[in-house]
């Protein structure tokens, strides 16, 4: 891949990140992939110190940065994936949700999570978010079909950013998709694990 020239700036879709990078890195293709999203277990480190480890394509920036993260030893176990760092802990916030594809076809699960500075449950909230994406294991043409997909666990890409009054969506959904997100809420709702960390830890999920 080519070095970044004067004004470029890394912003993927989603699509992009779960089709193409995510993809790739599942499949164990292009492995000059590492220097643009580095594989990194994020929840080892204090998001403040995230941007360092960041892919040649995001130095520099003080937006947003991507990873790619290894699933631990324990969560391939069936336990819940630890997200405590020395200063505090990852919370998810909402329900996980789909993501869409241009062609309006599910391809991959998004959790959202929120840096807590201190001990749980009484942690402080703080400006770092972040998204962690996961890929199904073939695209889902009608999620409302009470069909809990099949989500591939070796790698997820996650999008750690900071909350500022001029950052931009980065949900890029295909239009006329609301009611057909409310029905697979509700779908993966009732099919996945309803305790807020195990979720998406695999425990209701069938793993390659």
């Amino acid at each position: 891949m080519e070095d970044s020239q004067p004004g470029f700036r890394f912003y993927p879709t989603e699509e992009e990140l779960i089709c193409f990078y995510l993809h790739n890195k599942l499949e164990g293709k292009r492995e000059d992939m590492n220097r643009v999203i580095p594989v990194f277990n994020i929840y080892r480190c204090e998001p403040c110190n995230l941007p360092n480890f960041a892919g040649q394509r995001c130095l520099g920036d003080t937006e947003q940065w991507f990873f790619f993260v290894p699933r631990e030893e324990r969560e391939a176990r069936g336990g819940r994936p630890n997200r405590t760092t020395g200063s505090g802990y990852w919370k998810a916030t909402g329900s996980p949700s789909y993501v869409y594809s241009s062609s309006n076809r599910v391809i991959g699960v998004k959790k959202t999570m929120v840096f807590y500075s201190g001990k749980a449950p009484t942690g402080r909230k703080t400006k770092w978010k972040m998204n962690e994406y996961r890929a199904i294991e073939d695209e889902v043409i009608n999620p409302s079909n009470h069909t809990v997909p099949k989500l591939r666990h070796e790698f997820s890409v996650c999008r750690v950013y900071v909350i500022s009054g001029s950052f931009r969506a980065f949900d890029r959904r295909p239009l006329g998709t609301a009611m057909k997100e409310i029905l697979a809420q509700q779908t993966y709702a009732n099919g996945a694990t309803m305790t807020e960390e195990a979720s998406l830890a695999g425990s209701s999920y069938s793993e390659k």
